[in-house]
């Protein structure tokens, strides 16, 4: 394991050169903020790299929630430990820039709205070992690459999913809400993540229908886990209605998904595409669990990443998530290859 007690230089160039490309000047305000489970490295190091630029920088922490009866949650983007604290929020808010080192991150969090209304910038450092944030900078290639594919996806209508192992999916766009993420903003009122390279859709309602196959080596980032069985999942009008397959991998997942009482959670969540060249699918047999968030393999290239649980576009909410990167997966739009067998078409 990795020891992560001793500030490395190299992580604390890496926070500052992420924190300048946030465009961030001297006496901008920047919010750091920390749950009592945040691995404490990652806030030493925003506020550090916040210094170093000169910037007036606070440190918000707040208590990690816990407890209830429900499956563990994981992976769901949506930290529960702002607890709608008005105070909280507001000082968040009023800041230039805010650098979210919760666990989950405050992607799909109840206050994220208000914080961005009031102009503030959020960049949610993944709860990652700082070696992977450091090998993973954003440069100059990545941002215009994903708000290329961005735009290919908000220009379509239909989105096809196959692949060698089974997969035969059908995806409508039509009233999807597409983004993405290069890992940096610059812009007041707006969200990334560290590490990025995302394209994204959160389909409407009845949009996606078909056949997922999850192969041998695909993941399973709720459980970090690379399968060794293949998966079959059925989606009708956006449901699993079978998970089928012999094995562990696939009694995890039925029994993770059936844990939580709720049909919302066998729903689909978004699809996308990962775009990132330096991010690597083998990278989580390098880490221990407790040092891997998995953000890197969301986004290697040429992953279709498929995921079950809330999406606000289709009015379905839930904590029950599954982050699915798949391998070998070729991807079109309106019949225009983007991925093909899990190459991305330059």
């Amino acid at each position: 394991m990795l020891n992560d007690t001793t500030l490395e230089p190299a992580w604390l160039d890496a926070f500052e050169t992420v924190l300048r490309r946030c465009a961030l000047c001297p006496g901008d305000t920047v919010a750091v903020l920390r749950e009592s489970q945040s691995r404490p490295v990652l806030p030493e190091l925003a506020r550090l790299a916040g210094a170093r630029i000169g910037c007036s920088v606070f440190e918000l922490s707040v208590p990690s929630v816990f407890g209830g009866t429900l499956p563990v949650a994981r992976s769901t983007g949506a930290s529960a430990a702002l607890r709608q604290l008005q105070p909280v929020v507001a000082a968040l808010a009023g800041s230039t820039l805010v650098v979210d080192c919760t666990v989950e991150g405050l992607m799909h969090a109840p206050e994220l709205p208000a914080i961005l209304r009031g102009g503030a910038r959020v960049i949610y450092v993944s709860n990652e070992h700082p070696e992977a944030l450091a090998r993973l900078l954003p440069d100059d290639t990545l941002e215009p690459l994903v708000k290329e594919h961005v735009k290919r996806l908000r220009a379509s209508r239909r989105m096809q999913v196959s692949s060698a192992a089974g997969t035969d999916l059908a995806i409508s766009l039509e009233g999807a809400a597409c983004g993405g993420n290069w890992g940096t903003t610059a812009r007041p009122g707006t969200m990334t993540h560290w590490p990025g390279g995302l394209a994204l859709a959160f389909p409407a309602a009845g949009s996606v229908n078909g056949t997922l196959v999850l192969a041998e080596g695909d993941v399973n980032l709720t459980f970090k886990r690379y399968l060794e069985r293949p998966v079959t999942l059925t989606i009708e009008n956006d449901y699993v209605t079978r998970i089928e397959g012999s094995g562990v991998d696939a009694e995890l997942m039925r029994s993770y998904i059936a844990g939580w009482g709720d049909r919302e959670a066998y729903a689909v969540s978004h699809v996308g595409y990962g775009l990132n060249a330096q991010a690597r699918w083998d990278s989580m047999a390098l880490y221990d669990k407790r040092d891997f968030n998995g953000t890197e393999l969301r986004a290697f290239a040429g992953n279709f990443l498929y995921s079950t649980g809330a999406n606000e576009v289709a009015g379905r909410h839930t904590p029950g998530h599954f982050d699915l990167p798949l391998r070998g997966c070729t991807v079109r739009l309106d019949g225009t290859t983007v991925v093909d067998a899990g190459r991305l078409i330059p």
